[in-house]
């Protein structure tokens, strides 16, 4: 279990910094998140400002969580992450129900369109938080370094395929002239 909780803690640690930097990368990256936030018509527009602080302040608390060598805080860490990912699930819900589709700023500069992907993609990072975080709670031996080494490469890769994950659907799905076709647009 204890190869598990570090490779889980790798790969959520490594996707909640991708975003939390591409939000916070400056004045104008924090801007576009707000407008985001604010264009998903999921809360009152007075609330976007605030949520995306919020949001921000979350997900560095994430990072700093599954990093501290305090027991117990890599599981909490894992908590805050499974509850975040839980509210921006239920956010972007709302929004393709009211058929908004937003760009999805999840890691900064994206322009791609919410839809039921990001859904997928964050329960799936849900269930991975619960099993790690339970994975955490229980671990009891002394991780060896080979196996230690494996788990981290292993969440640290995996991570960067979630932070990307966008891209990939991009690059394997059809061109936009190609998905134009299938809706019988010239």
């Amino acid at each position: 279990m204890q190869y598990l909780s570090i490779g889980v803690r790798c790969l959520v640690g490594v996707v909640f910094l991708a975003s939390f930097v591409g939000k916070v990368a400056g004045r104008e990256a924090f801007g576009a998140f707000v407008a985001s936030v604010r264009r998903m018509r999921a809360l009152p527009p007075g609330l976007a400002r605030p949520v995306a602080l919020l949001v921000v302040a979350g997900e560095s608390a994430v990072c700093v969580l599954l990093v501290v060598p305090a027991r117990g805080a890599d599981a909490a860490g894992l908590v805050v992450a499974a509850g975040l990912l839980t509210a921006f699930t239920t956010g972007i819900a709302i929004s393709l129900r009211l058929g908004v589709r937003a760009a999805c700023r999840c890691f900064g500069t994206s322009t791609t369109p919410l839809g039921l992907r990001h859904v997928a993609r964050n329960l799936g990072l849900t269930i991975t938080c619960a099993v790690g975080a339970g994975a955490a709670l229980t671990a009891a031996d002394a991780a060896q370094p080979g196996g230690a080494t494996v788990a981290i490469v292993a969440g640290l890769v995996l991570g960067g395929l979630v932070v990307v994950f966008d891209d990939i659907v991009d690059l394997f799905g059809p061109t936009k002239r190609q998905a134009m076709d299938l809706r019988g647009r010239p």
